[in-house]
């Protein structure tokens, strides 16, 4: 893979910490800023909300911008966000902030979506969007736990600035490791705006955009919430946070990694064996929370389940929307994250009714209209590969 790739997934590092440390912060944050822990839980899907919005609009707006200038501008907008939201007292300000840091980490993710695509052989997108999505996953690994323990030690507000510290040396690696316009022809020859818009009327990207979205629902339902899970349900010690958060990580990096060697010629074994087994595994989690062992253990396994699927259907996007060479991302992104901005919501107002397992049993509801949902279409994958072969 080219190491631009790389470079790009550094960027994915620092924003994915950002977009998923909330889980291991959401009860010091609501005690700072006196908000109940639902209501902090906005924060995760206030951040989804200005991806999905901000991936179409500002891929569309920066289109024809120099690719290296678009993607530093970005990082550089995320960066200044996380300063504001370190430093204010407010939730309203804080909220206003996560909503910002996701506009630009979705015209980031959108540019850098359709620049990953266009470094490697047609065939081997899956390839590099696991290697771009490594930097998301290694989030969850290191980053996440990370800044839930500097939250512990130091407050929720040291993390949100380690976070604007590290998009620094992101953003030099951009300027010395990206060029203008890497591995695409200019983007004025391509199609137009109209025309790529014009491919969100295909039935077969609509679906994959859909079943990305509520797995993606799922995944971040549970984990937007685990850390209550982890010291309530099962009665463990707050250190014990990052241990999950770490598992799920480690878990998810394996299932990226695994998925991205068969998601560009085999998506639907992909599907056929992950599906019905995330399916199981959210509300055994549920049942089992209150032993700490198979917590961990089932936290792991459906990190790994979780991204797997989840990965391998936002690479059908990039597949499904290859007219759109510089929507595509877009759309990828707005599939990703529609999920991640209902997920939270749903998992929200289960806490109410089923404690702290309510999110996994919404995750696994979740999971079942997405299998029922691919049901009756099982053949799109099918086909999709048998055209890949073709060409």
């Amino acid at each position: 893979m080219p190491l631009p790739l790389y470079l790009l997934a550094l960027v994915v590092f620092a924003m994915g910490t950002s977009e998923f440390m909330l889980a291991g912060l959401l009860p010091d944050i609501a005690s700072d800023l006196d908000v109940s822990v639902g209501t902090a839980g906005t924060l995760t899907s206030a951040f989804a909300i200005g991806m999905v919005v901000g991936a179409p609009l500002v891929a569309a707006l920066a289109r024809n911008w120099p690719g290296r200038s678009s993607l530093l501008g970005f990082v550089l907008v995320f960066s200044a966000a996380h300063v504001v939201g370190a430093l204010t007292t407010s939730f309203a300000v804080l909220f206003a902030t996560r909503v910002v840091a996701a506009l630009a980490n979705a015209g980031f993710l959108a540019v850098a979506l359709t620049t990953a695509a266009g470094l490697v052989p047609p065939g081997r997108k899956g390839r590099a969007l696991a290697v771009l999505l490594s930097g998301t996953t290694v989030a969850t690994v290191a980053g996440v736990p990370g800044g839930s323990l500097l939250g512990t030690m130091l407050g929720w507000r040291v993390t949100f600035w380690a976070v604007a510290v590290l998009c620094l040396p992101a953003a030099l690696g951009i300027v010395m490791g990206i060029p203008t316009r890497p591995g695409q022809s200019d983007r004025a020859d391509g199609p137009a705006l109209r025309s790529e818009i014009a491919q969100l009327k295909s039935s077969r990207l609509i679906l994959v955009m859909l079943l990305g979205a509520l797995v993606n629902a799922a995944t971040f339902g549970s984990f937007t919430f685990l850390a209550p899970l982890v010291t309530d349900s099962a009665g463990m010690a707050r250190p014990w946070i990052s241990v999950a958060l770490v598992l799920f990580g480690a878990g998810s990096f394996v299932g990226v990694t695994l998925a991205g060697r068969l998601s560009d010629q085999r998506p639907g074994l992909v599907i056929a064996v992950g599906g019905p087994l995330l399916l199981i595994g959210w509300p055994t989690l549920a049942v089992l929370a209150e032993t700490p062992t198979a917590l961990l253990t089932l936290v792991l396994v459906q990190g790994a389940l979780s991204f797997a699927v989840g990965s391998t259907l936002i690479t059908r996007v990039l597949y499904e929307a290859a007219g759109a060479p510089t929507m595509a991302g877009a759309y990828a992104t707005a599939a990703l994250n529609v999920g991640a901005a209902v997920g939270p919501l749903i998992a929200a107002a289960t806490l109410g009714t089923a404690g702290n397992r309510g999110p996994m049993w919404a995750s696994g509801f979740l999971v079942l209209v997405a299998l029922l949902a691919a049901l009756p279409f099982r053949n799109v994958m099918a086909a999709a590969r048998s055209r890949e072969v073709l060409q």
